[in-house]
């Protein structure tokens, strides 16, 4: 079974990518997806988030995700520390996930795949990418969010240019190149 993670900017499409990977018949972990239900559900990791940020984290027994919200965008240093415990809580689920898929192929979507290093524990990479003024208008429409906002969520992730010298291959989600051919040749490849 070969491990293939999808990571891609925000705006960029890497979701509607492994849609069409799950229509195909092909298992999709979603990273993002997972690390909020771990905040919740992984007690172990629940625990580490209270010591590290306080009672506060939790309200009801569920993250209080404002307040951590508020706490990391104002502490650089405090967001590596709440990843640091929530990365290897997610790939913990991911392990225990792919045990029980069945196919010759099996994706993680993940959208910090390049800035948390994990990309190197898979077997190749798929980079989605779409211009810039593409995804600030899709993000703008998606989230209901003013373009200040795209661009200061845009500003933490690396740059494509980064992240294509580093994957192994490219899906260009524009609208120019069809979506499905470029997929199709890289599952062959894989």
């Amino acid at each position: 079974m070969k491990s293939i993670g999808i990571t891609g900017g925000i705006g960029s499409g890497k979701s509607l990518v492994c849609k069409v990977l799950e229509k195909l018949g092909y298992p999709v972990f979603y990273a993002d997806t997972e690390a909020k239900k771990a905040m919740n559900e992984d007690q172990v990791l629940k625990s580490e988030l209270i010591q590290l940020l306080g009672e506060n984290a939790y309200s009801n027994n569920e993250l209080n995700r404002l307040f951590v919200a508020e706490q990391i965008f104002k502490n650089h240093q405090l967001k590596n520390e709440v990843n640091a415990l929530v990365h290897p809580a997610v790939y913990r689920a991911y392990e225990n996930w792919k045990q029980n898929q069945h196919a010759d192929l099996v994706f993680n979507e993940s959208a910090l795949l390049f800035e948390t290093g994990s990309y190197k524990r898979f077997d190749a990479t798929i980079l989605v990418t779409a211009d810039r003024e593409t995804r600030i208008q899709r993000v703008m429409e998606r989230d209901q969010s003013s373009r200040e906002a795209v661009l200061e969520r845009m500003s933490h992730q690396l740059d494509d240019h980064s992240k294509q010298k580093l994957c192994d291959f490219e899906i260009v989600n524009d609208e120019n190149m069809l979506l499905l051919p470029q997929l199709l040749k890289i599952l062959n490849l894989l």
